[in-house]
């Protein structure tokens, strides 16, 4: 859908939108748009950013409730405001000053995930230190008193079957780059709990002058670490793309070496590449690449480091 509104004369901030907005109304994966990933109360919300490389501007939205076009809202942020990041209720009354319609986010798909979960005592969760035991039953959890504080081990509850996100680069026939992201998040998160996809630098970064990343997996963790910022920054350097994104994910796995992630990375002159961090059930990542140089959209694998 990308490629086909750059073949039409559109814009790259036009491709991006209209390419992570196809994958909203699919609800890819389960991972993106309405119906997906409920949070601890049922609810499915949405974050989006999209950035704009050539003059630096970025439009984002997270914990969007019962609006369904998040890319399209986060478009408007740029258009409209001198605003970055909207943010909950106030993201959707936004949302509908925009023209947007308020519409359900739950599907029986979601309603039935939250079911199963409640059922299952409200495993996995995103708590710790609390009463009750969130290992073991739900809530609602109060921090526990009088306690040493425990340092639980960071471990990645997210895998390639519960989270994942649209990311998106669009180099321009001029070298103009734009970049974006849209998912509904870390299933069973926390309510109000944002990740890395609506965050600049995080979840995506593009610069005209160098080039653009999109990252996606366990946003808790690698929002930390900047890590498509730090791949445009490497690109910049004139490392190749598919060695900064490896820099990228060797360097937040000093830290966690556990988490699930991977990363795109593209550079002006449209080379491109990706790295991933191997884990259990997790040890190649496929993305899409659509160039003059293809007949049509390819998929890509690159193993895991």
């Amino acid at each position: 859908t990308a490629w086909r509104v750059l073949e039409s004369g559109g814009s790259e901030l036009d491709a991006v939108e209209r390419g992570c907005g196809q994958c909203e109304i699919d609800q890819c994966d389960g991972s993106v748009g309405y119906g997906g990933s409920p949070d601890e109360s049922g609810e499915t919300t949405l974050d989006a950013m999209i950035m704009d490389g050539n003059t630096m501007e970025v439009g984002a939205v997270a914990d969007l409730r019962r609006v369904k076009n998040a890319i399209g809202v986060a478009r408007k942020v740029i258009e409209y405001t001198k605003h970055t990041l909207l943010v909950g209720e106030s993201a959707s009354l936004f949302a509908v000053r925009m023209g947007f319609p308020y519409e359900d986010l739950t599907t029986q798909k979601s309603l039935s995930l939250y079911s199963e979960w409640l059922n299952q005592s409200c495993q996995p969760n995103y708590w710790k230190n609390v009463v009750p035991d969130s290992s073991t039953s739900c809530g609602p959890y109060k921090r526990r008193e009088g306690g040493t504080y425990k340092e639980e081990q960071t471990s990645s509850l997210r895998s390639l079957h519960n989270h994942d996100t649209i990311g998106m680069v669009v180099i321009g026939a001029s070298g103009t780059v734009a970049s974006g992201t849209s998912t509904n998040g870390a299933i069973h998160k926390i309510p109000g709990r944002v990740g890395d996809s609506p965050i600049a630098g995080a979840g995506s970064y593009a610069d005209s002058t160098a080039g653009g990343a999109a990252a996606t997996g366990d946003g808790d963790i690698m929002m930390r670490f900047l890590p498509s910022y730090q791949a445009v920054e490497y690109m910049r350097m004139g490392t190749d793309p598919t060695v900064a994104c490896q820099k990228v994910i060797s360097r937040i796995q000093k830290y966690a070496p556990e988490f699930f992630g991977a990363i795109i990375c593209a550079n002006t002159t449209g080379s491109y590449g990706a790295a991933c961090n191997k884990i259990p059930g997790f040890t190649q990542f496929h993305f899409m690449v659509s160039s003059p140089l293809l007949s049509r959209p390819t998929e890509q694998v690159v193993d895991c480091i």
